[in-house]
């Protein structure tokens, strides 16, 4: 583990010495957040704060991937090649979150200010990415099996692998980009899956995926320095689409992707609260199953300061990471 460690550091210092440098970048450029009108209404003063963050995470992690593979090429046993996988599909996704994100803060006539990308046109290039990695996953890395807690031998479903996984990575590139709506949530959650999917890589011996986990983590970290409440420093969608697809990547390459749910829980419970609230709100002709969603706003809502419901979200992450460890033990 000293190895991916190590990696985890220098990430850590090279996104926290870029940081500073970037919010000063995106503020000369007016790139700030946009807040919705609907949303909670002390959401209001964070209008025009930096967004774009992700850059300080993916930037980071692409330098020290991207050195390591070289050092590959010239004779060092560095890092694995199928690390190239994730490495495409946080670029991937992330380029897709910038352009979401610049056209949600360019201002233009007659366009509708803030709303970014049209979600048919988003999801129609995760969707194409989402198959495209399934796909390679299939056929290029040999994936196509399932790890059941308890049992020794993966079970195999052939191609029904490809929709599945396909699945998998829209729904939580869509997840985490959700739970991005207060200071410090998505990216302290983020960080804590990826953790658990380092160990849990470890444990399989897959160095290379391990070292990739950590790097992300301490790239996160650093974020996180820039983001804690009140935050200098959003990651929107060129963080959160990117993040979101890659975790679910990572869980795939280890064969653990059914404990994702569990290891990830309250992303799954920030994209359910949604798709429930939208459901309930058409079966009942205009009733709220929540007062807001996704689900943080719901409980902001209720009554809970916006660090009440960072930090508790974050605890009950901390023992879904660890219970999803100890299933992969099993």
């Amino acid at each position: 583990m000293a190895y991916p460690l190590t990696l985890g550091t220098i990430a850590f210092l090279l996104a926290v010495i870029w940081g500073r440098p970037l919010i000063n970048l995106l503020r000369r450029n007016r790139i700030g957040k946009q807040i919705r009108i609907e949303g909670p209404s002390t959401h209001q003063v964070k209008t025009g704060t930096p967004t774009m963050g992700g850059l300080m995470i993916l930037i980071p992690i692409l330098i020290i991937t991207i050195a390591l593979n070289i050092g590959n090429l010239l004779g060092f046993n560095l890092i694995g090649r199928s690390i190239l996988v994730p490495l495409g599909v946080l670029t991937m996704f992330g380029a897709l979150g910038a352009v979401d994100d610049l056209r949600g803060v360019r201002r233009k006539p007659g366009q509708n200010n803030g709303q970014g990308l049209l979600a048919r046109f988003k999801f129609a290039w995760q969707l194409l990415f989402s198959l495209a990695t399934a796909v390679t996953l299939h056929f290029r890395l040999d994936l196509r099996s399932i790890a059941l807690p308890g049992v020794q031998e993966k079970i195999e479903i052939g191609l029904w692998y490809i929709p599945i996984a396909a699945l998998i990575i829209v729904w939580f590139s869509n997840a985490v980009n959700l739970a991005d709506g207060l200071d410090a949530l998505a990216g302290s959650m983020a960080a804590l899956s990826f953790a658990a999917y380092g160990v849990i890589a470890f444990l399989q011996g897959q160095s290379w995926l391990v070292a990739f986990c950590f790097t992300i983590v301490g790239a996160i970290l650093a974020f996180l320095w820039y983001n804690a409440h009140p935050a200098e420093l959003f990651m929107g969608d060129t963080g959160a689409l990117a993040l979101g697809a890659t975790m679910a990547v990572v869980a795939l390459m280890t064969g653990q992707w059914l404990l994702l749910p569990v290891v990830s829980f309250m992303f799954v419970a920030e994209g359910l609260s949604v798709i429930l609230q939208v459901a309930y709100f058409k079966i009942s002709k205009g009733k709220r199953l929540f007062k807001m969603a996704p689900l943080h706003h719901h409980f902001e809502l209720v009554g809970w300061s916006e660090t009440q419901v960072q930090q508790r979200f974050w605890l009950v992450s901390v023992l879904t990471a660890m219970l999803g460890v100890a299933l992969a033990l099993i």
